[in-house]
This record gives structure tokens, sequence and C-alpha cells, in this order.
């Protein structure tokens, strides 16, 4: 039988059949999928092949064959820097969840995440979340930072999952589609899904005081049908974010502001450093190209880990 993974806990799997019914799963030996080292062979979005069994009074079953990805999001793992961690997998798109403040969401978190998903050919549009609990200066800072992905190419809304603002405008993208919701722990990812679909009941925390971090309330990732011909994947919270398996070469092919202007560079090779007649370089001096875009391409590129991090309004 062929079916789709809703959740993975680890060892099982809870894959929904082409009959509309859910089978525990577990996997038939040892997977290696196109040479991914990954910590978790199959990922939440699967589509794969399993043969059912009886197992006493429950239905079990075993995972044989997964089927091709269209895409997938991914990301260096956290305990073992060597090995990735796929995320989810044949996605329509993912809603980036991004706030302010109380957690802050910062640039170099928000481009390692963009240039991964433009990697894997993932559609991903940006949501501002509590922007009910901003102050003037602090709105102005939403719409100055909304602008700088705008004018590259990503959709940007404004939403406040508490208080209903464009829920229905999220709801609508994400009819007939299967959406992943994305983000640090805290920015309101479990609270925007129980907006869009009270029944569900996801479990919610506060942020922590002492850190102003979102304590982990969804511990892995899980596919749920929607009421509106639609199915959501709640992630739990990523601190950082990773990049795995990009060459300096091609980073900045993964960055679309910097894709475009490659073409008028002098040398065809040109890494957007000190090289002579770069034109994002140029664009950069003129302000087409944001400094804080520039810096995260930097830190990708020179290997540096997500540790220290990049002020996202220092370039006003």
């Amino acid at each position: 039988m062929t079916g789709t993974v809703y959740r993975s806990t680890g060892s099982w799997y809870s894959v929904k059949g082409t009959d509309g019914q859910f089978y525990e799963c577990r996997i038939k030996g040892k997977f290696r999928i196109k040479g991914i080292k990954s910590t978790n062979p199959i990922a939440v979005g699967d589509i794969v092949d399993f043969t059912a069994e009886r197992q006493g009074d429950e239905e079990q079953g075993v995972i044989h064959h997964i089927h091709d990805r269209k895409n997938y999001i991914i990301r260096r793992s956290v305990n073992l820097s060597k090995q990735t961690h796929i995320i989810a997998a044949n996605l329509d798109q993912v809603f980036l969840l991004v706030t302010l403040n109380n957690p802050t969401t910062f640039a170099s978190f928000i481009d390692r995440f963009l240039a991964t998903a433009e990697a894997y050919e993932v559609r991903v549009v940006i949501l501002f979340n509590k922007i009910d609990a901003y102050n003037e200066d602090e709105q102005l800072e939403v719409k100055w930072l909304a602008k700088v992905y705008r004018d590259i190419g990503y959709e940007c809304v404004g939403i406040s999952a508490t208080t209903g603002k464009n829920v229905d405008k999220v709801k609508e993208m994400m009819q007939d589609a299967v959406s992943m919701f994305a983000g640090h722990s805290g920015v309101g990812k479990s609270t925007l899904v129980n907006a869009i679909e009270p029944s569900l009941a996801l479990k919610t925390a506060e942020i922590s005081e002492q850190h102003q971090q979102g304590q982990h309330t969804t511990t892995f990732a899980e596919m749920f049908d929607l009421s509106f011909e639609a199915q959501i994947i709640d992630t739990p919270g990523i601190k950082g974010f990773g990049v795995v398996d990009m060459d300096k070469d091609e980073v900045g092919d993964y960055f679309p502001e910097f894709f475009r202007l490659k073409g008028h560079c002098k040398f065809n090779d040109c890494l957007h450093l000190e090289e002579p007649g770069c034109a994002v370089k140029e664009a950069l001096e003129t302000g087409e190209v944001a400094l804080s875009r520039y810096r995260s391409y930097l830190q990708i590129i020179e290997g540096e880990d997500e540790n220290y991090r990049i002020d996202i309004y220092d370039e006003k």
C-alpha cells in the first residue's frame, strides 16, 4: 500500500494509507536516499510504500520504499554537525514566522532558511507575527524589514495569531496545498495553527522571561488534515539553522537578488568578495542590495556557524 508520512517519532512513523486509515509503521532495514546522510531517513510528508501486518489487535506496517521527493527542507543536525536533518518533504510552501522581539528573529536565521529553501525549490512566505504587540517604532522596523524581502521577491504578510489579523489571508493561501510552519520556538506557530483550525488545540507555552526564548511545545514534526482541503505540517522550534551541501560558488545563486546581478559581474566565477567589476558589490554601494543580506551571504560562504547575530537594522 502507498501512504503519506504524517508523524515521525524516531523509530515509528504514522502513515496515512490510500484507504484513509492510519498505520503505525517501522522501517525495513536501513535507508540511504541519494547520498543524504540524514539522522532521519524518512520525514513527514514523504510518500512511502508499506506492507500492512496484523500485530495482535493492531494493524501495523513495514515501510520498504520511499518515493522520490519533489523537494524538502534540510538543515545541519544540532548535535551531529556532520549529519543532516530533513524537517519535512514534498511541500507546496513554507510559512516562515518571524517576530521582531519576544523572541527576536535575526537576519542570519532568516537568510539561511531562505537560501536553503531556494536550493531545494521550496516556496517561502514570510509571516511577521505579533504585530499587535509592537509600538510605533517597532511597527516601522517591521515595515522596513518586510520591504527588504518584498524587493527581493518574497511575499510578506503582517499577522497576529492572537487577534486574528490576516489569519484568513494565510488560510486562503493554504487552500489545496501542503504547507509547513517554521520559525524559532515562541514565534507563534502552534498558536497560528490553532487560530486557523481551533479543533486541533495544539499545545502552546509562554515565552521564557529570563531568556526571551520560546519553550518547545512541539517536539516533532507532524502533519494535520484541515477542514478546508489543506494539510499543515507543524514543526518544532528551530534555534539555529545550519546550511548544508552548498559550495562557495553556488551560494550566491540562492540569494535571488545576487543571482539576477550575476550576469553583470566582470568575471563569470565572481564570488562577490574583492573581485573588480562585481555587480553585487556595486549594488551594495547603491543600496540596491541590503547590507544584512550581504553579511548573511559572507557568513555562509565563510563557513561560520550561526553563533553570532547580525543586527537587521544596523544598516539604516
